[in-house]
């Protein structure tokens, strides 16, 4: 039978054997009118006044919003929050745009991500995690680090933040807090939350918000600094506008986590020999860094010796920036990287994502479809493919006529589980 797996922007139809499960979160329907939810949510946010009672004619507003690798319709989101802000002056807004480690954005992509009138209208910046003198210390974790953040943030008057929540790999769920941390913090306080210690936490995994250390740490810090207006949406398939959620920052996210996680979260009975995934299409297949959320999504459901194929287009490459590439180049196997990522003394940026893509090698093969070389796919350790369907009957020859086959078509975006196991 044929599926189609998100992929770049078009998709990827593959011709699967019949008896394959196919797994995908509910179909919601996108809003009737987006427009109209916004501004009701606005008006009427969770506990909390509403956003044009809540802020003075005279205060500097920052709205901090998630980078070029996130789905978040800030198109839609922003001009409505300035909108809503109308006595506002556009002089004393400000985005500032959640890169964490990421690269930045070019004005190009400001305007795909915000549309042209607000790039010409409003000040935006990027977020600096290494650039000190754009940082402002406003407290010390119990985690271990000082907490440094977006200057322009911390000083602004009001601050809100945007995202789109989903199920997210090691703090549960994404948007909220996220929002601010990772996204607009500095380099010693993101290293922290990413240490070895906290991604290795088996409860810093897809969809557990409880006495998950590293969504712990993300609301101890959003608290030092809290912003006074949280917009999150969820979204489907098509990237579409599934319901809105506003207001106070923890109320009103753990109300969006609970709505993603009953459409999200599928119980299978048992693993699978092979588990064919996507990273959920553009924008966030743009690089191999971002495809670990599919391998990781696979994972949870793929035997131990089983096969994981990945469809990610990754036209953004590796990508170029940061060291996840370069620690590849450091050690021979996923175990030896492992070994040197969980020793105390090593620390680099991106090695958060080597090691949650190490743990799932040392536990089954993984297979990439891409745009990428076979040389760049090999130099993480992973297998390229060119021909998916080529790639599911050679591994018959090791699994057997009828192996089993999962499908995860959404990619991170569904997120299945097999209880006690």
């Amino acid at each position: 039978m044929k599926t189609e797996l998100l992929y770049g922007r078009e998709g990827l139809e593959i011709d699967i054997p019949d008896h394959s499960l196919v797994i995908e979160p509910e179909n919601l329907k996108k809003l009737d009118d987006e427009r109209n939810a916004i501004q009701y949510a606005l008006s009427n946010p969770i506990g909390t006044d509403s956003l044009k009672e809540s802020v003075k004619s005279t205060d500097t507003v920052s709205i901090v919003i998630s980078d070029i690798t996130r789905p978040t319709p800030n198109h839609i989101l922003v001009p409505l929050l300035i909108e809503e802000l109308s006595h506002v002056p556009l002089e004393n807004f400000v985005i500032i745009n959640g890169t964490g480690t990421h690269r930045e954005q070019t004005r190009g992509e400001f305007i795909q991500m915000l549309g042209e009138w607000v790039v010409d209208h409003i000040r935006i910046i990027n977020n600096d995690c290494h650039n000190k003198d754009t940082l402002v210390k406003v407290g010390e974790s119990k985690y271990g680090c000082d907490v440094c953040l977006n200057k322009d943030y911390v000083e602004s008057d009001f601050k809100i933040v945007t995202g789109f929540i989903e199920p997210h790999f090691f703090a549960g769920f994404s948007g909220g807090p996220k929002g601010i941390m990772p996204g607009i913090a500095g380099i010693e306080t993101i290293m922290t939350f990413h240490n070895a210690r906290m991604i290795g936490d088996p409860l810093s995994t897809w969809g557990n918000m409880e006495n998950n250390p590293v969504q712990d740490m993300t609301r101890e810090i959003n608290g030092m600094c809290k912003p006074d207006f949280m917009l999150n949406v969820t979204l489907n398939r098509d990237k579409e506008i599934t319901n809105v959620f506003a207001g106070e920052l923890y109320e009103s996210h753990d109300i969006g986590c609970k709505f993603a996680k009953e459409h999200a979260m599928y119980r299978c009975e048992e693993r699978f020999d092979v588990v064919i995934t996507s990273n959920s299409g553009y924008p966030l297949d743009q690089n191999l860094y971002q495809a670990v959320k599919g391998m990781s999504a696979a994972h949870k459901i793929v035997k131990k010796g089983g096969a994981i194929i990945v469809a990610s287009e990754c036209s953004d490459g590796l990508p170029d920036h940061g060291n996840y590439a370069k620690i590849f180049e450091m050690a021979n196997t996923p175990q030896e990287l492992l070994d040197m990522i969980n020793d105390p003394s090593f620390k680099k940026f991106d090695q958060w994502q080597v090691q949650k893509q190490a743990v799932i090698q040392t536990w089954a093969d993984v297979y990439v479809y891409s745009k990428l070389t076979d040389e760049q796919v090999k130099s993480t350790m992973l297998n390229p493919t060119q021909d998916i369907e080529g790639t599911l009957e050679q591994l018959k020859k090791q699994y057997g006529e009828d192996m089993s086959i999962a499908v995860l078509p959404q990619g991170p975006l569904t997120i299945p589980y097999v209880e006690n196991n």
